[in-house]
């Protein structure tokens, strides 16, 4: 495993995390407890440092694993989790799949749900809070960002940021919180297949020479990118990637196709995807989906693997600019994609 460090600060994380929601929320098959938490472990064998939990991932249930499975190496972990989402109000009427349930962001309710986790986690502090999927009126309330550097001040959190979702397309949503707010770390989607609007987003703190740096999630595109997907490929009822349409797996299928040079004796496509991100110095973690031992192996050991050319990141992005030569519908983006003013960006 290697690390890096966030710019200017002493949070430092593996370049490959793991994130809780995948064993926690049941969109991915359902785990055990002990299930859950010897993936954990196994993880944290294998050099992974940071756990990215939240709040309403389980109604808690993510923190609690965290406290469950690291009661006497806290100092060893990164712990970061997400406030945001009302679930002490809403969680029981969720239900299954990607429902979301309604957020609320005052400056109490955030108070309320910081010292709730730090109770689950059994910490006192947590290392990296982020707002849950933040809309574009967080972006620009004052007393959210007062809120935050007063839990700072007061040492319940060591830094925060934000995750933008729960969809891919919250631009503006990004590039604003960028430019306004001093923030350590932003989480968001982008992968080989999905380069928009993350590869703007990652632009924007460049050309502003700010120091927000990125924790990637869903970076195999929903498992595509591992590729093991078959055209014949069916999902369980109760799994997320269910609810897609057939198109997104053919389409993706022929995608992946195209990829395979990537693959060679010492990488495999879904350790090249991983390798693809961490080529961006930007990115300061990535967080794959993980909900099998076998798989986590071959995600930890990415890092170790041989990093793509130059020739292959140039491949990669002349297919990408023609769509891998597949015609179908452009994607239906969520959040703020188009700002009169700065229509420029």
């Amino acid at each position: 495993m290697r690390f890096r460090t966030y710019k200017n600060t002493d949070l430092t994380v593996s370049e490959v995390g793991f994130g809780l929601w995948t064993i926690s929320t049941g969109w991915w098959g359902n785990y055990t407890e002990g299930e859950a938490i010897a993936l954990m472990h196994k993880a944290f064998d294998l050099g992974i440092t940071l756990f990215d939990a939240a709040d309403t991932y389980g109604n808690g249930l993510s923190e609690e694993y965290i406290a469950k499975a690291f009661p006497k190496n806290r100092g060893e972990i990164v712990i970061a989790t997400k406030v945001g989402y009302d679930f002490v109000t809403h969680g029981e009427t969720r239900g299954r799949g990607q429902r979301e349930i309604p957020q609320d962001f005052s400056p109490d309710a955030i108070v309320r749900a910081t010292e709730a986790a730090l109770k689950r986690l059994k910490i006192d502090r947590i290392d990296l809070l982020q707002l849950h999927n933040i809309r574009m009126e967080q972006v620009t309330d004052d007393a959210v960002w007062k809120t935050l550097a007063e839990l700072k001040g007061a040492g319940k959190i060591r830094y925060y940021g934000v995750a933008l979702g729960p969809a891919i397309g919250w631009l503006y949503e990004g590039v604003n919180a960028i430019r306004e707010r001093e923030i350590t770390s932003m989480q968001h989607i982008y992968n080989m297949l999905e380069q928009h609007p993350g590869r703007a987003i990652h632009e924007t703190a460049s050309e502003t020479e700010k120091e927000t740096m990125f924790l990637i999630r869903v970076p195999h595109s929903s498992g595509m990118l591992e590729g093991k997907y078959k055209a014949e490929t069916v999902f369980p009822p109760g799994d997320h990637r269910a609810h897609r349409p057939r198109s997104w797996l053919l389409n993706g299928v022929k995608k992946i196709e195209q990829l395979r040079f990537l693959e060679n004796a010492d990488r495999t496509l879904g350790q090249a995807a991983l390798q693809w991100l961490l080529a961006d110095d930007r990115v300061a973690s990535t967080l794959p989906n993980i909900y099998n031992e076998e798989q986590l192996i071959e995600f930890a050991k990415a890092p170790e693997t041989p990093p793509l050319t130059s020739d292959d990141t140039e491949r990669i992005a002349d297919l990408y600019v023609e769509n891998f030569g597949i015609e179908e519908d452009p994607p239906k983006f969520k959040g703020t994609m188009e700002l009169a003013e700065t229509a420029a960006v």
